[in-house]
């Protein structure tokens, strides 16, 4: 079943490639094989992370690139990541809603993920799904993120190319000086550069990046993405960072420190996971939040015991992660 699935994908089957994206979004076991089956195929994809303060735009920015990318005759893969019920973990999915036009193209496939609890504006399997978009054949993958604020910086770690997108009029010009979400921009986008106070935010966001340092001079570029205004430099400064990631020879490192990032990721997830596992059945997990609410606990020697209950022996010479 799964071999059969991940060459339909490889053929660019459409009902193929949206059922492996759930199985992998799920952490089926069958999501696993196909992954590890469709990694070979990846690599090939320029991966483009937007992100933002809520009310950016970011949705509709995305839908305004994945136009002009099909107007350059390529095909588009959207991940949108919405936010998630921190009861049920299902999600709205608007930016499904906001960016359906775009699905009568058989060139863009677009999926909306809920976040499922996980922090930093993307859902855990978000480099997975990418990965799996990758493989597909798409030639551009946009990541639209959450919208968190300013610890919102997961991105990185799944975007080869970083779009920060701020806006005019919404404190966005008091966050841009603050260090946060700006030091991974590889590229500042001020959208709906038609309100007042645009140029402002523009000049702002200049002066801060030129005295960052950085060899590479990160663009600012003014957007209006409902009427198109300043997509197609947007699209044409993607591409110029992609090509200064090739000529520097600093997309083999950004590829190795993504890999690292993703490797640790996942392995701090599985890990979890086999401590729930491991402590929920024996109720061992309520008995220790019991004890720690009671205050006869310290958080972190319980932290201690659960491993140490699953069988990851902490050792002595841990240290709690920071």
């Amino acid at each position: 079943m799964v071999e059969a699935l991940v060459q339909q994908v490889l053929a660019g089957e459409r009902r193929a490639l949206a059922r492996v994206i759930s199985l992998v979004e799920n952490g089926e076991p069958e999501g696993y094989e196909a992954l590890r089956l469709l990694y070979p195929h990846t690599g090939r994809a320029h991966s483009v992370g937007l992100t933002g303060s809520s009310g950016s735009g970011k949705s509709t920015l995305a839908g305004a690139l994945a136009r002009e990318l099909r107007r350059r005759q390529r095909s588009v893969g959207i991940v949108a990541v919405d936010p998630s019920s921190p009861f049920t973990h299902g999600a709205l999915l608007g930016d499904r809603i906001r960016m359906q036009e775009l699905t009568s193209d058989p060139e863009i496939f677009l999926r909306s993920m809920a976040t499922r609890g996980s922090l930093g504006g993307i859902a855990s399997a978000t480099a997975q799904v990418v990965a799996v978009l990758d493989a597909a054949g798409k030639d551009a993958v946009l990541i639209e993120t959450v919208g968190a604020g300013q610890d919102e910086v997961e991105i990185a770690g799944a975007a080869e190319t970083t779009v920060v997108v701020n806006t005019p009029g919404t404190g966005d010009d008091v966050q841009a000086l603050k260090a946060g979400i700006l030091e991974i921009a590889d590229i500042l986008v001020v959208n709906k550069a038609d309100q007042p106070g645009a140029d402002t935010l523009v000049h702002l966001l200049q002066a801060v990046v030129s005295r960052g340092g950085d060899e590479r001079a990160i663009p600012v570029l003014k957007t209006v993405a409902t009427s198109g205004d300043g997509i197609a430099e947007l699209v044409d400064a993607i591409d110029e960072h992609r090509r200064y990631l090739r000529e520097s020879g600093q997309l083999e490192w950004h590829r190795l420190a993504q890999a690292r990032h993703q490797v640790l990721a996942l392995a701090r997830h599985e890990l979890l996971a086999r401590v729930l596992r491991a402590t929920e059945e024996n109720g061992q997990l309520d008995e220790l939040v019991g004890a720690v609410a009671q205050r006869d606990l310290d958080p972190y020697s319980a932290a201690r015991r659960l491993i140490e209950s699953a069988g990851g022996g902490a050792g002595g010479g841990a240290r709690p992660a920071r």
